[in-house]
């Protein structure tokens, strides 16, 4: 369901693996950042009226609760299918539209979200 050296993807697991205590695990057959728990995902899929629709460069994450209103009127993102009732979403990091620093920070609000105190005060060192 990946490529290895997708660039993509190559960009995003250096992004995650350099936040503190990261490790990267595969889960039903996509690559998945985690502290105690997951944070980032990258590929998955969108229910539609139409049917399931792949996304396989999209970056799913947890945003800042603060964040989700805005990002759910930005049509850039949407609402993966099984994550999204939980407050996941998603955008599609193939879109000209999307910028790495923006990326950056949906992570690290991502991480923000499961990391623990220890983890959050390395973050804020860095």
């Amino acid at each position: 369901m990946f490529d290895d050296a997708d660039p993509l993807l190559v960009r995003l697991r250096a992004t995650c693996l350099g936040l503190p205590e990261v490790e990267e695990r595969i889960s039903h057959g996509r690559p998945t950042w985690r502290v105690a728990k997951q944070f980032a995902v990258y590929g998955g899929g969108e229910r539609t009226p139409e049917g399931h629709v792949r996304h396989d460069h999209a970056l799913l994450f947890v945003p800042d609760p603060a964040e989700g209103g805005a990002l759910d009127h930005d049509e850039r993102f949407f609402f993966p299918a099984y994550v999204g009732p939980y407050g996941w979403r998603a955008v599609d990091l193939d879109r000209e539209d999307v910028g790495w620093d923006e990326v950056a920070e949906l992570l690290d609000a991502s991480y923000r979200q499961v990391a623990n105190r220890r983890q959050l005060a390395a973050l804020d060192d860095l």
